[in-house]
């Protein structure tokens, strides 16, 4: 026998897959199509301290091999999540992950204090989302930003904390160092890579907003690299992200020294990749007789 357990920060996941923010919801519409429970773990849709309605115009746009959104972290902000989503998202058998934007370091603590004593898991901490005192640029930019906001938001919760990392960074190894000294219990990465698509017919950029987050495969050889690098320089666990669609994808993440993984894209292409994933890599581990990730984590 397998065991496909894997060990963040001290939870006990039934196997190395969590769902992605923004690409799963809060797991309602899945439970419909499959039993969700059989998952490692799942992490919300990204939420603000407002509500948020989110872009205007086209928000999701396929690519060559990938996609690229625009979403706008639509969400019905930190009250209504604790209202109408968490007696159900609490209930899940599975490591249960409360993704936290912010456009200030205000909005980060205040979000932090009001989920501290609630019935979760863990807090990702995404710090992709625009600085509006710093001219939208992302908190996950320069380390010196990202160093405050996650010092000041490891001061008000002792919730497990995840920092969600953007492959925008100016150095993203530096980044995740950073977050390891502020006291982050992991983090994860990569986030959307910012890109651009054109419409020749009409003349214009694709999205309202001109540029979009790009994931997918197209971007998994890149993300695997900044996984590599990360792990390789950090104690803390690493969440590996980026074009999963497989489970030789996820050997190859943990290889690179991932503790466990998100897949996000792969959900809009097979809504049960999750339950296709988890058995074959039961079939992987049988045939190449490995019974523990243990066996090949951080092997590269």
């Amino acid at each position: 026998m397998v065991d496909l357990r894997v060990n963040l920060c001290g939870k006990e996941l039934k196997n190395p897959i969590i769902m992605a923010s923004g690409t799963f919801g809060f797991g309602k519409e899945y439970k419909e199509i499959y039993d969700i429970n059989i998952l490692g773990g799942v992490s919300s849709k990204g939420l603000t301290l407002n509500k948020k309605q989110g872009n205007e115009g086209l928000r999701v746009y396929e690519t060559a091999a990938g996609m690229m959104n625009s979403v706008g972290l639509e969400n019905p902000g930190l009250e209504g999540f604790l209202k109408k989503e968490l007696p159900e998202f609490s209930k899940l058998d599975l490591c249960r992950i409360v993704n936290l934007g912010g456009s200030c370091e205000e909005d980060y603590l205040e979000g932090a204090r009001m989920l501290e004593d609630k019935d979760f898991d863990m807090i990702e901490l995404n710090i992709s989302c625009p600085n509006v005192k710093s001219g939208g640029m992302a908190f996950g930019i320069k380390s010196d930003v990202a160093r405050e906001v996650v010092r000041e938001v490891r001061k008000v919760t002792k919730k497990t904390l995840i920092v969600k990392l953007s492959p925008n960074a100016e150095d993203i190894v530096e980044m995740a160092k950073v977050c390891e000294e502020e006291g982050a219990d992991a983090v994860s990465l990569v986030n959307t890579f910012k890109a651009m698509a054109i419409d020749i017919k009409k003349r214009k950029p694709v999205f309202n907003n001109v540029t979009a987050g790009l994931s997918g495969p197209a971007i998994k050889p890149i993300a695997l690299r900044m996984v590599y690098e990360v792990a390789k320089a950090v104690k803390i666990p690493v969440i590996g992200i980026g074009g999963i669609m497989s489970a030789e994808d996820v050997i190859e993440f943990i290889m690179a020294g991932a503790t466990c993984v998100q897949i996000g894209t792969a959900n809009f292409v097979e809504p049960k990749i999750g339950e296709k994933i988890i058995k074959d890599l039961e079939k992987y581990m049988e045939d190449n007789n490995i019974k523990s990730f243990d066996e090949i984590r951080g092997i590269i």
